[in-house]
């Protein structure tokens, strides 16, 4: 079984180490002792990760839109990028830089542009995962 020190399972988590502790200390997720180090087992922080996850979800909002699409990443334009057909938009969700390539019509009906929110939605036939 895998498992992970406070401060890999904080950078796991996108958060600071001592964010991490505290929710150790307040029993958010279990721990255990590896002399002295405070140790996470995986299944732990991934039940945790879910139930944060769970939490941070925005409420119910009618003026939220209908999609399938359920990999959402709210962040930031950081990027645009217009071609005279093609554009591409960059957005940071945390610590995710999400590229998208659309049509610069899209774009322009948006009204995207640097420093505005945005969410990224991600609904792929195909998602790779590598591990570690």
């Amino acid at each position: 079984m895998e498992s992970y020190t406070i401060g890999q399972a904080a950078r796991l988590l996108g958060v600071s180490v001592d964010t991490a502790r505290r929710w150790a200390d307040a029993d958010r997720f279990p721990t255990r002792r590896d002399g002295k180090r405070r140790i996470v087992d995986g299944p732990d922080l991934a039940a945790f990760c879910v139930e944060a996850a769970q939490e941070a979800s925005p409420a119910e909002d009618a003026d939220a839109p209908y999609t399938s699409a359920r990999n959402a990443f709210p962040g930031i334009v950081t990027g645009i990028r217009l071609g005279d057909v093609a554009a591409q938009v960059e957005v940071q969700a945390g610590p995710h830089r999400v590229v998208s390539l659309l049509t610069r019509e899209a774009v322009e009906e948006l009204g995207l542009e640097v420093g505005m929110r945005a969410t990224a939605r991600v609904k792929s036939t195909s998602v790779h995962i590598d591990r570690g």
